[in-house]
């Protein structure tokens, strides 16, 4: 390998959520595209940053593409299934998560992987990318993805990007300060997280877990204080009780001199270092707190050696919130992913190529920082107003040959509190890797790609076609979701502010006599239905007879049976399949056929 130049139609450089969508949509298209990872695992934040209890799109209808065929693989590969935490619908083993990339990418013989390499310069022809050069080899394409954690290939190949605040006369967003402060001093982006995987030992007693350099346990002091011990731990469950530790405020969350990730490569290895000691000191006063049944677990990440003491238990990288990011051909502001006047979803753009409805959360330590609300009620809980991603945000301003396909892309600061969850990477991923594939098959630059071309292509995939319009009340099951997508790329000015299209009769969900795995866990529950307010629901259960008298919770994730809560009498006996969270306590209905 040493010195090779290889040739393909598209490069990768990263494996993250971004990278991995992006490789497999473009091999998947037909062109020969080449992946560059740094590490052994694909999938960044979904798996080797550890945070596998993902946020955003839980909803059925929000369920398409590669991120809807990713959840699906994990209901069937996951024992136990997804059902274990309270902050996501879907928490599971990370190596699970790893093995369902590793394998699409074994399926691609047109798909090269080579793990174990950052790039070190970017190749270019005048305005033109024309590939990049790493420690061993170099590759050349056609159309180069920067699919890296942070942004890497921007600083590399010298394009404008942005890191850290834009003030209120920037962009014109409401959340923004006024002028620089220390806040934005001390915190030019959002803290990174360096997630740990401990577990419940139960009778046994848990291996010592040491203290790192500089321990201080006023850092961490009150961090459960508002939820309590049980709350706490049951935030990031896993499978085999194990917890996902990736908490905010006085948690892992680590921030001090955030900017030396971009200053050298020993500045960022020196952060990383104390990112990580830092979680290690969370996990010895977690132990030190709650007692030596919790420790570490055994053997949920591979060994590295980059990171001093380092054990399985921890991820292999940091998980990253915020990335540098590009000076695209359109930037996402915060008003972009604001509901509408009277409205439940956000305006649409005409240019949309992934979807998107987290609420805008945003990591300073220590510090409670507010944003303009975008959070709605639906299905019984609490979910995000849906916006959508515009291509136009993947391209930048003056370079051809590239495109950015992470949390790189071109956001403002404010509205990247939204755009870096978990799903919305994995769709811009997906959009990106289907664009540079058709630029190929064109032979045109990313930037003269009409977009209707990529938006047609995304939503005709026929492995994992992926909505571009937010619409509550139509997924895939339907007859008529290809036409209610479509329709709204036609007729922008008729797209509907509550989100809703008119007809939703053809929403059909198969109930045959054959049941999936996951169909197959679901229980039968008997029991008064109790309206609390608008969008919250208790329920008595009466059968089974083990939950006699227990009052759950009430959410769904799908449309039919959301519409049925809201309609439903205060007081009405029903009848629901589904199953329990005992995490959030809640009853996720998902049938209410017998």
């Amino acid at each position: 390998m040493v010195n090779q130049t290889y040739q393909a139609d598209v490069l990768v450089v990263g494996g993250g959520t971004g990278g991995t969508a992006a490789a497999i949509q473009a091999a998947r298209r037909g062109v020969k595209t080449i992946l560059v990872s740094e590490f052994s695992w694909l999938g960044g934040m979904l798996t080797s940053a550890g945070v596998s209890a993902p946020d955003g799109n839980e909803l059925e209808a929000f369920q398409t593409g590669l991120w809807g065929t990713f959840l699906q693989e994990l209901q069937q590969r996951q024992p136990g299934g997804l059902n274990n935490s309270w902050v996501s619908f879907f928490s599971y083993d990370p190596c699970i998560g790893a093995e369902i990339f590793a394998d699409w990418v074994r399926e691609l013989p047109n798909l090269l992987w080579i793990p174990g390499y950052v790039p070190l310069e970017v190749l270019r022809e005048g305005d033109c990318i024309t590939g990049v050069r790493f420690a061993d080899f170099t590759v050349k394409a056609k159309v180069t993805l920067d699919g890296t954690e942070l942004g890497d290939l921007l600083a590399l190949a010298e394009i404008f990007h942005r890191w850290g605040w834009e003030l209120q006369s920037e962009f014109g967003e409401t959340s923004a300060p006024a002028d620089f402060n220390s806040l934005t001093a001390k915190y030019p982006v959002q803290a990174p997280t360096w997630v740990v995987v401990m577990q419940d030992y139960g009778e046994a007693i848990a291996p010592e877990i040491p203290s790192a350099p500089n321990y201080d346990p006023s850092l961490f002091t009150g961090a459960w204080d508002d939820y309590g011990a049980e709350n706490f731990l049951n935030y990031g469950r896993l499978p085999g009780n194990r917890f996902m530790i990736n908490w905010p405020i006085h948690g892992n969350d680590y921030g001090e001199g955030v900017g030396r990730l971009i200053q050298s490569e020993a500045a960022r290895q020196e952060f990383q270092q104390e990112c990580f000691w830092h979680s290690q000191n969370f996990a010895h006063f977690i132990q030190n707190q709650l007692g030596r049944r919790y420790g570490l677990a055994d053997g949920i990440f591979p060994q590295i050696q980059k990171i001093q003491n380092r054990t399985g238990a921890y991820a292999l990288h940091p998980y990253y919130r915020e990335s540098r990011r590009l000076v695209g051909l359109t930037t996402i502001r915060e008003q972009d992913i604001l509901p509408v006047a009277g409205g439940t979803v956000a305006a649409l753009n005409i240019d949309a190529i992934a979807i998107g409805n987290y609420a805008n959360d945003h990591h300073y330590p220590g510090v409670n920082f507010d944003l303009q609300p975008k959070s709605i009620r639906w299905g019984g809980r609490w979910t995000g107003t849906p916006f959508t991603i515009p291509y136009r945000c993947l391209i930048p301003v003056e370079t051809d040959g590239l495109l950015v396909c992470e949390k790189n892309i071109s956001v403002s600061h404010i509205a990247n509190g939204a755009t870096r969850l978990q799903p919305v990477v994995m769709g811009i991923g997906q959009a990106a890797g289907m664009a540079a594939a058709i630029c190929v098959e064109l032979n045109c630059q990313p930037r003269e790609l009409p977009v209707r071309v990529l938006q047609t292509a995304l939503l005709l995939d026929q492995i994992a076609p992926t909505a571009v319009i937010p619409l509550f009340n139509v997924s895939l099951t339907s007859i008529n979701w290809l036409h209610w997508q479509q329709y709204y790329l036609d007729n922008p000015e008729q797209y509907p502010c509550n989100g809703y299209c008119p007809d939703d009769s053809a929403y059909q969900y198969d109930h045959g006599s054959k049941k999936t795995r996951q169909e197959q866990n679901f229980n039968r529950f008997q029991g008064i239905f109790h309206r609390l307010n608008q969008q919250d629901y208790n329920f008595t259960i009466m059968i089974p007879a083990s939950y006699k008298g227990q009052i759950w919770q009430l959410v769904t994730l799908r449309s039919p049976i959301n519409e049925l809560l809201q309609t439903s009498p205060h007081g009405q006996q029903l009848n629901f399949w589904g199953y329990l969270n005992q995490a959030g306590r809640w009853l996720l209905v998902e049938n209410t056929h017998d």
